[in-house]
Parts: structure tokens; sequence; C-alpha cells
């Protein structure tokens, strides 16, 4: 196997990772609006959304980085598909690394200040942060499995308006639907009490809904854009694990409804990388299409790369498998201890005392 092709794999299971690891955490950040217990009092549903931002707070940084190894991964292997992309979909990329930053100062700031106005702030920032990624990924993805107006110098020129077409909304509400149930499924295996109830009702309801919409997409995407008859493996791969996620939900087997969710977003990826396959960003016109061999560095850089693939994958995969294993354990609302915090008015003291 050509280094092009190992890297085109690599790249996508990087981006596998990230969709199932990160997956979830979009999820929870989502229904974070919607899940704590409506009617009860305001401090028994900031404890409800505290457990809920805790079953991620461990491990959200970690499923971020890989994010940013398939994206150094993209530039270092196919420098031209990663020129094209961030130029061409600037808008998009742009919105997604602002919400992004917003979510992630939200995580870190939440719990600095003891007050309701600076929690609701950072909740409606966790919110904002996790719904524009989950949309807007989809949204990118479709696009690049459809194919985008490309010119001879393989510059994007067809504007922003041109990237919000009917496939590329729908593949926008497939990755919503499936974060959203994906993030249900695992606040149903990560809590206990009320709220796991709550998350696997509304697991089972989205399931159905998802496995619509996602079956409908990647119909489509294979009849209108794929160029192989293996990906129907894929379409049928996701299609048999988005069923066991609906019959996972309905027996409430949360394990097995987590598994499931994954292996349907392994699906979609598989789809997604190989219908594009042996192109990485395909143009309208065939001719002016960006592949593995005219996108790609050099033979020496792909080796070098290659050789530092094989030692330090296994070591982040050690890591963030011994982190997955270190906080398994459920949670429940009488594990989250009273808010602490810093208090506006204590700020305002410590500013105007003497030598401050």
């Amino acid at each position: 196997m050509e280094l092009t092709t190992v890297w085109f794999v690599l790249i996508a299971v990087l981006w596998t990772g990230y969709l199932v690891l990160e997956g979830f955490d979009f999820g929870v950040g989502m229904l974070l609006a919607v899940l704590p217990r409506r009617g009860a009092s305001a401090q028994d549903r900031e404890r409800e959304r505290r457990l809920m931002i805790n079953t991620i707070g461990p491990v959200w940084d970690g499923n971020e980085v890989w994010l940013l190894t398939a994206g150094g991964a993209t530039f270092a292997a196919f420098p031209e598909w990663y020129a094209t992309l961030f130029s061409g979909f600037y808008l998009p990329l742009f919105l997604i690394l602002v919400a992004l930053i917003v979510r992630v100062v939200a995580f870190e700031w939440r719990g600095k200040i003891d007050d309701d106005r600076w929690r609701a702030w950072a909740d409606r920032a966790l919110v904002f942060g996790s719904w524009v990624p989950s949309v807007l990924w989809g949204v990118a993805f479709a696009n690049i499995v459809r194919g985008v107006e490309l010119d001879a110098d393989h510059q994007y020129v067809g504007g922003f308006w041109a990237l919000l077409n009917p496939f590329a909304l729908l593949g926008g509400a497939v990755t919503t639907l499936l974060f959203l149930t994906h993030g249900a499924i695992f606040l149903a295996l990560k809590s206990d009490g009320d709220i796991r109830r709550r998350a696997g009702d509304l697991a089972a309801r989205l399931s159905i809904v998802t496995l619509l919409v996602a079956g409908a997409w990647a119909v489509w995407a294979q009849l209108a854009y794929s160029g192989t008859a293996w990906t129907w493996a894929a379409v049928a791969l996701a299609a048999l694990a988005l069923v066991g996620v609906v019959v996972a939900t309905r027996a409430r087997r949360e394990g097995a409804a987590f598994v499931a969710s994954a292996v349907a977003i392994v699906g979609a990826v598989v789809l997604i990388f190989g219908s594009l396959f042996p192109d990485v960003m395909p143009a309208l016109d065939p001719a002016n299409s960006l592949t593995v061999d005219n996108a790609s560095s050099t033979d020496y850089t792909l080796t070098v790369m290659t050789w530092v693939a094989v030692v330090l994958t296994p070591l982040v995969l050690l890591y963030q498998g011994w982190t997955y294993w270190v906080f398994r354990k459920r949670l429940t609302v009488e594990h989250i201890p009273a808010a602490t915090g810093l208090t506006f008015r204590a700020v305002a003291t410590d500013r105007g005392a003497p030598g401050a």
C-alpha cells in the first residue's frame, strides 16, 4: 500500500476518533438546556447541570486532541488539501473555531464565580459551543462528499451560499442528531438516578428520528456521490448499528446502545471517506479534483510521519484509555458538592482593599 493511501486511511481514523469521542461531548452540551428537570428548584436544576458537565469533565479536552491531530496530519500529509479546504470553507470553519473557543472558556470558567447569572451565561456558551460544531461539521463533510466548485488551480470559487445546499444541510441534521443521541446515551451510561432515566427516555425517542434521517442521507450519498459499490457495506453497517441503538435504548441497555451508536458513527465516516477515495476533495468538474496523489507531500515527509505515528500513537491511546478507566464510575447528584467560587462582591472588595 502506498504511503499516500496509508495517510488517507490514518486521517479517516483520526476523524473517526474525534467524531465518536467528541460527539458525546457535543451531545451532552446540547442537552444542557433541556434535560435538567423542569419544575424543580433552581438549586436542584443547577446540581443536575453540574452532574451533566462532570460526566464529560475529565475527558472533553483530551477528546479535542483528535481534531488537532487530524488537522495537523492533513497539513503535513496533504498540504494542498489543507490549503484548499481551509480557504474555501473559511467562514464555516472559523465559526466552528469560535464556538470551540467559547466552549473551552465556559468549561474552564463556569465554576470560578459563584453567581447564578455567571453560570447561566456559561451554560449558554456551552450550548452554543456544542450546537454550532455539530451542525457545521455535517455541512462541511457533506459538501466534500458532494463535490465543490474548484478551478484548475484547485482554488474554491463557489462562495459561501453554495455550501448551503439541500444535501449539505441534511448532512448537518444527521451529525446533530447522531451527537444528540450519542450524548443522551452517554449520560444514561455515566449517571444514575432520575437523570439517568430521563436521558435514557430521550435517547430512545431520538434514536428513531436519527435512524430515519441518517438512513435517508446515507442512501442519497451512496446513490448520487459514491463511485464504489463496497461503500454499501458502510451504509448497511451504520443502518444495522442504528437499529441496534433503537432496540438497546428501549431495553435500557446503555452499554450496548453506546457501542452501537459509536459503530454508527464509524460507518458514517467509512461511507464519507470511502466515497471520496482516491479524491480528497472532489470538484464538480472531475478534472479539477484534488486526489491523494496531486495533494500529497513528498515520500520522505510521509515516511518520517509514518515512523513518528508508529512510535507515538500507541502511547497516546494507552494514556487516553487509562483516563477513561479511572473515571469509569457513574455519577449521581449526591456526588455534586455545593457550589464554590468567588462572588462579584468579593472581587470588588478585593480590588478596593489597600495595596491591591
